[in-house]
């Protein structure tokens, strides 16, 4: 009998690595005013989401053996917990006025694993003397930027159960639901802009719209509410946080927009009781004081019960006014302008006592 010879049905795959790709650019203003925080304190960026991670860029300005700090460190560091992504990076200084730029540490061949529990795993220390003799520090401003690549994985494989299980995609999902609008059951109104959103979520997230929505008080026929003294862009942040428990990407905003960005969520986390959300907004104003801010921040943390701002502003200030006369007169003339008297005049107190 002849041998059949039936054709033999090729089929092949192929794999795809899906990537997510941006930089980072973290400034620090007054450089030298960074300089004596103390050993294990660091000045960090504003968290940026990249590959459904939240990153930032930063530096620790005092780093040294015995009682010198001869060298500072600067670093990238995953946020988001529990997670290990994979990804690649190339972290450098940089003075684009000038077209300078200084590769410090990378990772450009093969992707490395990043854990939460072990950070920064991307960090390098520089000497002092060698960066302020440099011409990447310019008009006392160090610039830190970052190329970032991250590897979305597209499956999680549990060997014990033959199982393939997606990775989560709650946060993408909600956020897709918040851009769509569909199945929207209320609007809010800010100067003229319509926000259709889902009152549950909202409700989940916050226990001022909660009450506002399903609360005893409310009223059941309502289907558009108007929001006075807020900012639409500030609003769709606020929604972007509520459904994605992330804060939104501000690439296209400058540091000072940025900065405004972060002031005004606060405030309006504060105003709807999303303590996550104030909290990070206070964290990421702790690590940006400048002499022209902190008055300003001082007023803002009075106001909205911030602890941890008031304390970094007061360590700002001591630390200004031990340095540089100068300083300290141009912190008076904004305390002056902007901090209620009764603080003004106690910061100040406090910080002239500690000047030696």
């Amino acid at each position: 009998m002849a041998a059949s010879h039936t054709p033999v049905e090729s089929m092949a795959s192929r794999c795809t690595p899906t990537t997510a790709r941006a930089t980072l650019t973290f400034e620090i203003a007054g450089y030298s005013l960074r300089k004596g925080m103390g050993r294990g304190k660091s000045v960090r960026s504003a968290p940026v989401s990249v590959g459904g991670y939240n990153w930032c860029i930063g530096c620790c300005p005092d780093v040294g053996t015995g009682e010198t700090n001869d060298y500072l460190t600067v670093f990238l560091m995953l946020l988001s917990n529990p997670a290990e992504p994979r990804a690649l990076y190339d972290l450098r200084l940089v003075n684009k006025a000038r077209g300078l730029s200084s590769s410090v540490v990378s990772c450009l061949e093969s992707p490395m694993v990043f854990n939460c529990d072990h950070n920064p795993i991307a960090l390098e220390a520089i000497e002092r003397s060698r960066l302020e003799g440099s011409r990447l520090l310019q008009d006392d401003c160090l610039v830190i930027e970052c190329d970032l690549t991250v590897f979305k994985e597209p499956l999680i494989v549990d060997e014990s159960a033959g199982l393939q299980i997606p990775p989560s995609n709650l946060s993408e999902n909600l956020g897709n639901l918040l851009k769509t609008g569909e199945e929207a059951d209320v609007t809010f109104e800010i100067e003229g802009e319509i926000f259709p959103v889902h009152k549950i979520v909202l409700a989940m997230r916050s226990p001022v719209f909660k009450a506002q929505l399903y609360g005893p008080m409310r009223d059941k026929t309502i289907q558009k509410i108007t929001v006075e003294d807020m900012q639409p862009a500030v609003f769709g942040a606020l929604l972007h946080f509520i459904y994605t428990d992330l804060l939104p990407s501000m690439e296209d905003l400058d540091d000072d927009e940025k900065k405004e960005m972060v002031k005004h969520l606060l405030v309006a986390a504060d105003r709807y009781a999303i303590e996550r959300l104030k909290m990070m907004c206070e964290g990421i104003l702790c690590k940006n004081l400048d002499v022209e801010s902190v008055g300003t921040m001082l007023a803002l943390a009075d106001q909205h019960q911030c602890i941890r701002l008031t304390d970094a502003c007061v360590q700002f200030l001591i630390s200004s006014y031990n340095m540089d006369d100068g300083i300290a007169s141009q912190i008076s003339v904004h305390l002056n302008k902007v901090c209620p008297a009764d603080l003004r005049g106690i910061l100040e107190r406090l910080a002239l006592s500690h000047k030696i």
